[in-house]
């Protein structure tokens, strides 16, 4: 179990003027037994990260050290890294104890030891009763755990997930989540785990990398990024809604962005006139959808209330400390 740093990195594709600069200089220092997610668009660099960090990728320039040891130079299999990818990669021909123990073996890690390894891996995961079912013979779910179950007896220094849950249907997904953290309670290795989905990096991170087109928007505890986004990408990408984002409403100063989320805003008797265009029912609560003037705002109000209907006029209004305003041009936060 390491540190890992990551200082000024820098990816590009090609040399000279004609050179695709795609990581533009993510600095982040993450601390031994760390879990780190890395979340961001299709695009937006944070696999390419993860690949440099691997040893997959050539970094441009910049430095990443795992353990207080620069490994710009290494390759991966110097690095002591162990990764977890979308796809499962089993050898279809193989038991689940020889999956897991395919690299142990290569390693010429002595017999004895690599059925302890496997063993426990095979206890923590809930694989003990299907160490000789082949690949085939299994669920989706079992199928990421196998392939977690080989990172984890490599006894890496860090543990790197490419989307491993991406495969996986929505309950599976929640399954696997839960499965994760529990893992890392009980191996307490340093981890870097990159993901579209917010609401993986919501829920399994300690503190979560926003990248935004190669740049790294914001590094901080899920709280942090929720309630204090950086920008004006993080406040819309991170939140289910997102946060609403008003250039025009009444109040909102000139060169400034006003940003408030839906569940802070509740109807009033005075504030801003909406008008209702739709109303969604999901269960506990209610998405009320509707315009201020060309703005569409989203406010989110318990299932029990009374709710507007679609076509009316009502007012709604939020607290002054659950305000967010930015810089219009830059999208950086100012309040």
């Amino acid at each position: 179990m390491a540190a890992l740093s990551l200082r000024n990195v820098i990816k590009r594709y090609g040399v000279g003027p004609k050179a695709n600069q795609v990581i533009h200089g993510v600095s982040a220092e993450i601390a031994d037994h760390e879990f780190i997610v890395i979340v961001g668009p299709s695009g937006c660099g944070k696999s390419t990260l993860l690949r440099m960090v691997a040893g997959l990728e050539e970094v441009s320039a910049g430095e990443i050290s795992i353990g207080g040891r620069v490994v710009n130079d290494l390759e991966p299999s110097e690095r002591d890294i162990a990764m977890v990818f979308q796809n499962y990669a089993l050898y279809p021909h193989m038991t689940v104890f020889d999956n897991m123990a395919y690299g142990l073996k290569i390693a010429k890690v002595p017999v004895p030891e690599i059925k302890t390894r496997v063993d426990k891996a095979a206890k923590i995961l809930e694989l003990g009763h299907l160490l000789e079912r082949k690949p085939r013979e299994l669920s989706g779910g079992q199928r990421q755990r196998v392939a977690m179950g080989r990172a984890i007896v490599r006894q890496p220094q860090v543990f790197l997930f490419d989307e491993p849950l991406s495969n996986l249907d929505a309950k599976l997904r929640a399954q696997t989540r839960i499965e994760i953290q529990k893992l890392h309670r009980e191996l307490g290795i340093t981890s870097l785990f990159v993901t579209h989905d917010q609401v993986e990096a919501m829920t399994l991170a300690q503190r979560i990398i926003v990248m935004n087109g190669g740049v790294m928007d914001q590094f901080g505890t899920p709280e942090e990024v929720y309630n204090r986004p950086a920008t004006t990408f993080v406040a819309s990408f991170i939140g289910s809604p997102p946060m609403n984002l008003l250039k025009h409403a009444p109040g909102v100063r000139p060169g400034q962005i006003l940003g408030v989320r839906p569940e802070h805003l509740k109807l009033d008797q005075t504030g801003w006139t909406v008008q209702v265009e739709h109303v969604e029912l999901l269960g506990a609560e209610r998405l009320v959808y509707g315009r201020i003037g060309e703005e569409q705002i989203i406010m989110r109000t318990d299932a029990a209330d009374h709710p507007p209907t679609a076509g009316d006029t009502v007012h709604i209004s939020a607290p002054q400390e659950s305000l967010h305003w930015f810089d219009a041009g830059s999208g950086k936060r100012t309040v």
